[in-house]
């Protein structure tokens, strides 16, 4: 049975951080519908609490939704099913540099293994400190700088490979 008290914790908390806490599931799954199914899920579990009073709800949640996403393999084929509408939904921006570099990250992300993408999402996106990434991840600060740094090593390779070559082909181009 749910209390009232649980039930006016989890309102208040999903009314403050609910949107913030959306975007972090969207920029791991790519998608809005699990991102959705995340945070419910999430919030579900929160309410079904016994006791609402957690020290950092958070990032208590945080590293709920993170590990619903890892352990449910939602991988990048729906990340991948979403790209064509963010970048035609992008096009109304004036600067399609701005929508390239978007495109770019997007595609660069979908391509990381689920831990590293949420390492980095987490370190880069949501600004935490490497304390903070193990803690949601549920490793040691060592393991998330390892993931951090082979992330972004596979990102940078993604570059150079995809990307560079191809700007220079332009240049050289008669």
């Amino acid at each position: 049975m749910v209390t009232e008290g649980a039930r006016a914790f989890v309102a208040e908390f999903q009314a403050a951080r609910g949107q913030a806490l959306f975007r972090y599931a969207y920029l791991l799954t790519g998608n809005a519908e699990d991102a959705q199914d995340l945070v419910q899920d999430a919030m579900v579990s929160l309410l079904g609490r016994s006791r609402p009073d957690i020290a950092d709800p958070n990032g208590y949640v945080r590293r709920m939704i993170t590990n619903a996403w890892i352990s449910q393999g939602r991988r990048r084929t729906r990340f991948n099913r979403l790209r064509p509408r963010l970048v035609a939904d992008d096009r109304t921006s004036d600067d399609g540099d701005v929508t390239a570099d978007r495109d770019l990250v997007w595609r660069m992300l979908g391509r990381l293994g689920e831990r590293q993408r949420a390492a980095i999402v987490l370190r880069y996106y949501e600004d935490l400190s490497d304390a903070e990434v193990a803690d949601v991840l549920g490793c040691a600060v060592g393991t998330v700088r390892s993931l951090v740094s082979r992330g972004l090593a596979a990102m940078r390779a993604d570059l150079e490979t995809h990307v560079l070559p191809h700007e220079e082909r332009e240049h050289h181009e008669p």
